[in-house]
């Protein structure tokens, strides 16, 4: 009998499949572009990160060569409320930041766009989409409401936000405040209190356009002796409310707090705290009516005090640090 001569080799190795090279090619193609998208995600954040720091560093040196952060244009209204001349945001920019921070355009009220501010952004933690503010009730209606306690000086105008490009490419709109006060004491509201308000977005209409992300916020307080404060806030609070400082072992306190969820976290101080109420729609806090800590502290000891700002009011409260209040971290 003939015997077949072409026998089975068990050392020799088949190849691979039309078929299998392409599912291989296709999973390779897949685990690439999520680990792609990651890496991307990754980079920008990281490069946001340091364009905000860089922003607020210039920003505050521009401020803190300002004599007065107050009076510049003109507000004016009739006898109903209604603005009958308003160049406030716009002369401001034109007559004292540009001339100590370097500026490539600027854009009065009503011309928001040709500055690259987009006409949605959306909030914090991407909760919802909002119009873009365009005036100081529509930032936060609050900040119309409770201004000053009858003998303080300074108010809030409704201004109309102006915006400029800067140098480096980044859009910021304009919410300036020409009556603002001096006081720099925590005493009574927030509202009068701020002189500008910034709201940035670091690479202008292109997007993702996202609170946390591309857009944030900086907030210049006091005529005189600005104070600059540009929280990078958490996407939620703290669990439960905590005291400011507990003497007790094993209850955790508000700076504690924002530790045990980020170490890079921290508690703001009371201006870091004042410019969150100010911009509280943008972080989803425009609905609250709770009383948040800040690390800022009057005295120390058991009976140690440390200031509470309600973001119903925006008013600020001198409080035990025993006592239990949210917290809201920011980055630091």
């Amino acid at each position: 009998m003939k015997k077949n001569q072409f026998k089975h080799n068990p050392t020799q190795k088949n190849a691979f499949t039309l078929a299998e090279i392409l599912i291989t090619l296709a999973i390779i193609g897949i685990v690439a572009a999520i680990t792609l998208s990651s890496l991307l995600v990754n980079v920008n954040e990281k490069a946001w990160e340091a364009q905000k720091k860089a922003l607020h560093a210039r920003l505050s040196q521009a401020i803190g060569q300002m004599n007065t952060l107050g009076s510049y244009g003109t507000f004016e209204t009739d006898d109903d409320g209604t603005a009958t001349t308003d160049t406030a945001s716009e002369s401001f920019i034109l007559d004292a930041l540009s001339k100590v921070y370097k500026i490539n355009n600027i854009c009065g009220p009503n011309k928001l766009s040709s500055c690259g501010i987009p006409s949605t952004i959306t909030t914090l933690n991407a909760a919802s989409k909002i119009n873009f503010p365009t005036k100081m009730s529509e930032l936060n209606e609050k900040l119309l409401e409770g201004r000053h306690t009858p003998g303080e000086d300074g108010d809030v105008a409704d201004t109309k936000a102006s915006a400029f490009e800067t140098v480096n490419g980044e859009s910021i709109a304009v919410f300036y405040n020409p009556l603002c006060s001096s006081d720099t004491t925590a005493d009574h509201h927030v509202q009068n209190k701020m002189c500008v308000n910034f709201i940035y977005d670091l690479n202008g209409k292109e997007g993702p356009n996202q609170v946390g992300k591309d857009v944030g916020f900086i907030t210049a307080f006091y005529n005189k002796n600005p104070v600059v404060a540009a929280p990078v806030p958490y996407n939620t609070d703290y669990t439960s409310s905590v005291p400011q400082n507990s003497e007790a072992k094993g209850t955790i306190d508000a700076p504690t707090a924002c530790k045990t969820i980020r170490e890079d976290l921290k508690l703001p101080n009371k201006d870091e705290l004042a410019s969150l109420f100010i911009n509280a729609p943008l972080i989803n806090l425009s609905e609250s009516s709770s009383i948040y800590w800040s690390s800022s502290v009057i005295s120390l000891g058991t009976s140690g005090l440390a200031w509470r700002l309600g973001f119903s009011s925006g008013r600020y409260y001198r409080y035990a640090r025993s006592t239990e209040s949210l917290v809201r971290c920011i980055n630091k």
